[in-house]
């Protein structure tokens, strides 16, 4: 027990005399830089953590194809990523897990705890959140970071970095599913196959829906779908209104949808998802649009169809963690693609082919 105590006083991890941290800084519109950055510094309830992967999220691209993403825009340099995972090299004097050495998956968000929202046990809707890769906290794109101890995740021997960098968005999609209350025999329509969307369907799946609908204008994604979770596609063109693609969603599944997932974040993905949901259905929106959408609203609640958001994720970290360990839910073939840090530019650039459907970055 001595020998315990004495190894987690010591709270941190040799690192050689040179190393240097680098990151994936964004200063505009696809002016993405390597840059060497200051060794982040740690208070006493946080952690350093030697990054050893981090996902390009879709967010990410948003980002660095516009300069913002929801709330979210570029005024200064940031640096990109929350989809991190590594090993702690160094831990705060009042924390006690995770130890050092662990490998860890980081929960992308510091919320104040104080707030209204916070003490409501709603963390995902605090107004000072500090979530990563935004103006208030850097992002996971880099060789070390620092973060919350308690907002960093073990992950189980049986997964590896990338699965636990893929988490993430898995715990978004499994937030998005529990606000879409997915049940056990559940038919769904989700309305868009990049990886959240793919994600979502993978969730409701594994919580018992037994029809999946996915729609997108990309026919490799519907392909990826199809073997990845999806019991039926539809390529949709710009030939297809908004109501014939509602019917024929109608007409695959065999009944209109319980529930209808946005995951592109498009007005007329919206507009869809309201007009194909079932009367007393629910229509959840991931995806991150424009401040304002013109949709179909006043036939949805004539039809007591619930119109709910998704923001973020909330207390879902650990059971997406137990679903991949366990097997019922299979990330290894959600990742396809890898690059190194250096090559993070030409990895956002390829994102934006919508070919791969997750890629991940090695430090």
């Amino acid at each position: 027990m001595s020998s315990v105590s004495g190894s987690l006083r010591s709270r941190k991890v040799k690192m050689t005399e040179n190393e240097e941290n680098y990151a994936a800084v964004l200063y505009g519109p696809s002016d993405l830089r390597i840059e060497k950055c200051p060794m982040p510094e740690i208070n006493d309830d946080e952690v350093l953590i030697r990054i050893e992967c981090c996902g390009i999220c879709g967010s990410d691209l948003k980002m660095y194809s516009t300069g913002k993403c929801g709330f979210e825009s570029v005024t200064e340099p940031i640096i990109l990523g929350h989809e991190g995972a590594g090993v702690v090299v160094k831990v705060g004097s009042n924390v006690r897990s995770p130890a050092v050495g662990e490998r860890v998956a980081i929960e992308p968000t510091q919320p104040c705890r104080a707030c209204a929202q916070c003490r409501r046990g709603r963390y995902n809707l605090c107004p000072a959140p500090r979530y990563c890769s935004t103006a208030a906290a850097p992002g996971n794109l880099c060789r070390y970071y620092s973060h919350v101890a308690d907002f960093t995740h073990k992950i189980p021997d049986n997964l590896s970095m990338e699965e636990g960098a893929a988490v993430q968005p898995l715990a978004i999609a499994l937030h998005a599913c529990r606000r879409a209350r997915v049940r056990v025999g559940s038919a769904l329509l989700v309305l868009g196959a990049g990886p959240i969307g793919v994600l979502c369907a993978m969730t409701a799946r594994a919580m018992g829906a037994t029809a999946v609908l996915m729609t997108d204008v990309v026919a490799s994604r519907l392909e990826t779908a199809k073997k990845l979770c999806a019991t039926h596609t539809l390529l949709v063109t710009a030939a297809h209104s908004e109501q014939h693609v509602a019917e024929r969603a109608t007409e695959l599944l065999g009944t209109a949808p319980d529930v209808s997932m946005d995951a592109c974040g498009l007005a007329s993905a919206q507009s869809i998802a309201m007009l194909a949901t079932r009367s007393g259905g629910t229509v959840v929106i991931v995806g991150i649009g424009g401040e304002r959408a013109e949709v179909p609203l006043t036939g949805a609640m004539l039809r007591e169809v619930d119109v709910r958001g998704a923001y973020r994720l909330l207390n879902s970290y650990p059971q997406a963690l137990a679903a991949v360990s366990s097997g019922a839910i299979d990330l290894k073939s959600f990742i396809t693609h890898h690059f190194p840090l250096e090559r993070t530019k030409e990895a956002m650039e390829f994102a934006k082919t919508g070919e791969p459907m997750k890629i991940i970055i090695h430090m």
